[in-house]
């Protein structure tokens, strides 16, 4: 398996850096290995970690039809996740685009991370491919940087601080009264929202043919959900404490020539990113299809 440093010496092994060609190069091989057909989709938000364009859009949805066309669909589908997590609203709407077109026959492959809404991309596959390096993270809402989670659990904490010592009001009165009167019922939708849409994915496509699915599935939403257990947003949850929640993985180091390819196309990846400033996204496909998002400079 070629290493990140190689990667970077195959790419800029000519005048010309081929970022673009090295990157197809193993996207291809890894389609011809698996027999299925592989789409890519990459956040840059590790290197440009303050631009709102790194996270899941609306826009995205374009970038996977221009994917998706002309693919033969009864191959099933691939998806490569890296990304920081982004809008619910795209979220939703992008998993229902991807499993109207490959009928649900989509694997999630994690090389690194997948957080927030990219977790739960990969919860509305049939199945997740992870490595011992790879990476999930708790999908509890949040606004303006704010954990819905978090709000409620304060909220509920003021007013049991309260009842107990009403002394401690103009101190709450404080601390609560920066949320606008409206927001935590947002933060309670929010949650509701995420927590249902993830159940229904898990029970309608990973846990399918499962007895107790609905119970598995309120256990693994409860697990990445909640945020008194998860603790923060960022919380990186490992494969093993993924298989403990429920989820179906599969061990990328079963498959030592998939695992090579998949890592030499993440190496790819990370050298473009930290080679060429304002790219925020990359989504492309193995027949060299491709959607590159730029920083959005104002003129």
């Amino acid at each position: 398996m070629p290493s990140l440093n190689e990667i970077r010496d195959e790419i800029h092994a000519e005048k010309d850096a081929d970022y673009d060609g090295v990157r197809h190069k193993y996207l291809q091989e890894l389609s011809r290995h698996t027999g299925r057909n592989v789409i890519a989709y990459y956040s840059g938000w590790l290197n440009n970690p303050d631009y709102a364009e790194t996270a899941i859009n609306d826009i995205d949805k374009n970038s996977f039809m221009a994917t998706i066309y002309n693919l033969d669909r009864s191959k099933g589908l691939d998806l490569i996740l890296h990304t920081p997590g982004g809008q619910i609203s795209a979220t939703e709407s992008i998993v229902n685009y991807l499993h109207s077109m490959f009928d649900g026959d989509i694997r999630a492959i994690i090389p690194q991370i997948a957080m927030s809404a990219g977790t739960m991309i990969a919860c509305s596959c049939n199945s997740i491919i992870m490595g011992k390096h790879s990476n999930l993270g708790p999908i509890d809402p949040q606004f303006g940087g704010l954990p819905a989670g978090a709000v409620i659990e304060e909220f509920e904490e003021a007013l049991k601080q309260i009842k107990k010592d009403p002394d401690t009001v103009p101190l709450w009165q404080t601390i609560i009264g920066k949320y606008h009167p409206t927001f935590l019922g947002e933060c309670e939708k929010a949650i509701s929202w995420s927590d249902e849409i993830v159940k229904d994915w898990l029970v309608s496509c990973m846990l399918k043919d499962k007895d107790n699915k609905e119970n598995i599935a309120d256990t693994i939403v409860s697990g990445l959900s909640n945020h008194s257990e998860t603790k923060t947003h960022s919380r990186h949850i490992h494969m093993e404490q993924c298989k403990d929640l429920g989820l179906h993985i599969i061990d990328l180091e079963d498959d030592q020539v998939l695992q090579d390819l998949v890592l030499s196309v993440h190496h790819s990846y990370m050298v473009a990113f930290s080679d060429i400033s304002g790219i925020m996204k990359i989504v492309e496909n193995q027949n060299e299809i491709r959607n590159i998002q730029r920083q959005n400079i104002p003129q």
